[in-house]
């Protein structure tokens, strides 16, 4: 049997978690001190499990990331074989920053740096707004942080504990916050992010409770631990799982959060400090300093984003500005300029001599007739990579508009043949192969004849209706 199709109903999976999570926090309700340490072992194996089995029936696709998943969580799963009383002893929730502490927040850390493996890809078509979304989820949780933990951490509660719980506060906030974005754009992959959300949202619950109910019963810590695993072994399951490190484009209309509320959340933490130090009723915070350490490479790495962003938004604008659209020629208004130019480097004597050839299409306008706009499109590119072709680096070519076409040289050989002859080769287009004609009239200006750039672009002119005077061209034909 295969896996389900992405097509396929979620159901079953819904159904199936809230079966096992009720199986297993009854279970754990019920059963003696010794069994709930298996019950909650096993648990801890469920993501991993359905994360291998997605893995093996080739369900999950970008294989790196859900493999690192399955470490990181292989790594929470013998830290709970290794000390199954961290939670039933309240060692979790106390901040003691024992070795079980550091094992346990590096495993957890392993397991989040494979989630933002997973989500890299998401970055590549959003960057700003998951930093935005990182930076809002970084600056709620020092509120969090400073009404619902920090006062209740009890006298076991040491420096590097503080900071083990503290960063792990704040980078489970930032993924909660990412993965809401993501929900935002990727549309496709809302089922499994969603349990994600649940999973981090749990989690972060659970630190809460956790530092609250250090002096009474630990049941209720370890249900809900024991749910966060269930939710996060739901997305695998899911048959949009795949969309999870394979996003489609980000649909427009998506915006960023204003600039002012990114900088009033930036305030946050710095004001809970601010506060703290005119009330003077209690020691320094360490939201602050943890914070900052994350949270400043963020915003140098968001203005950094808005600063390459803005150079390709000049860039893509200045192209804009002198180059045509559809053929990425030089447009009329700079070809133009090349021509003035060209002609005060010869009133300078700086070159020799200054040719402009003008080339018509002859027979453009039947393609159009009968094969239609975009095989005419088609055509006036190809025209235009042939002739830049034909001129190299020593000329300028340009688009005047419809299938008139301009040449500047400044010395060199004559390409009136060579130009003529190129225009000429077949060219395919949807539903055949045509041939086309051009016209080119040729001028040229030298030293002290007294021209200027009208009166060069008259001759040209007058010179490419004397071509085309000629016998007619050829209607283009179906090879």
């Amino acid at each position: 049997m295969g896996w389900p199709r992405a097509t396929a109903p979620a159901w079953p999976v819904h159904a199936g978690l809230v079966l096992l999570a009720m199986i297993s926090a009854t279970g754990y309700g019920l059963a003696d001190p010794e069994l709930r340490k298996v019950i909650f072992a096993l648990v801890t194996a469920v993501p991993i499990v359905t994360y291998l089995l997605a893995l093996g029936a080739r369900h999950l696709t970008d294989r790196l990331p859900w493999l690192a998943a399955v470490a990181g969580l292989g790594f929470l799963t013998v830290g709970t074989v290794l000390w199954p009383d961290w939670i039933p002893e309240h060692h979790f929730g106390s901040a003691e920053g024992s070795t079980t502490d550091l094992v346990m927040a590096s495993a957890h850390l392993v397991f989040l740096l494979s989630a933002a493996s997973a989500l890299r890809r998401h970055g590549r078509t959003d960057p700003g707004g998951l930093i935005d979304a990182a930076l809002f989820g970084l600056c709620a949780a020092g509120p969090l942080w400073e009404w619902l933990i920090g006062p209740h951490l009890g006298p076991a509660a040491t420096d590097l504990g503080k900071a083990l719980l503290l960063s792990d506060v704040l980078v489970l906030a930032a993924v909660l916050g990412c993965l809401v974005r993501i929900g935002v754009t990727a549309r496709g992959a809302r089922g499994p992010l969603g349990y994600l959300v649940l999973t981090a949202t749990l989690t972060l619950a659970n630190d809460v409770i956790a530092v609250h109910t250090v002096h009474g019963s630990s049941v209720w810590t370890a249900q809900i631990m024991m749910l966060a695993y269930l939710t996060l072994a739901a997305p695998a399951l899911l048959p949009a799982a795949p969309l999870i490190t394979e996003p489609g484009p980000a649909p427009a209309g998506v915006r960023h959060p204003p600039l002012g509320r990114l900088g009033a959340a930036l305030c946050a933490n710095p004001l809970i400090v601010a506060v703290q130090a005119i009330r003077a009723d209690g020691p320094a915070s360490v939201v602050l300093p943890v914070s900052t350490m994350i949270v400043v490479p963020m915003v140098v790495l968001r203005l950094r984003l808005l600063s390459v962003q803005r150079a390709a938004a000049e860039q893509t604008l200045a192209h804009q500005a002198h180059h045509d659209e559809l053929t990425g020629l030089y447009n009329r208004r700079h070809i133009v300029a090349r021509i003035d130019e060209a002609m005060s480097a010869l009133d300078r004597g700086a070159i020799t001599e200054v040719t402009v050839l003008l080339c018509d299409l002859d027979g453009f306008k039947p393609v159009n007739d009968r094969y239609g706009h975009q095989a005419g499109d088609l055509v006036l590119q190809t025209v235009a990579q042939r002739l830049t072709t034909a001129v190299g680096p020593h000329g300028a070519v340009g688009r005047l508009g419809g299938d008139e076409f301009v040449v500047v040289q400044c010395g060199g050989e004559r390409l009136t043949d060579r130009i003529t002859a190129l225009v000429r080769e077949p060219i395919e287009v949807p539903g055949g192969i045509v041939r086309i004609g051009a016209s080119v009239g040729a001028a040229t200006a030298w030293p002290g004849d007294g021209g200027d750039r009208e009166s060069l672009i008259a001759r040209a002119d007058a010179a490419m209706y004397a071509v085309k005077a000629r016998p007619a061209t050829p209607a283009p034909v179906t090879i």
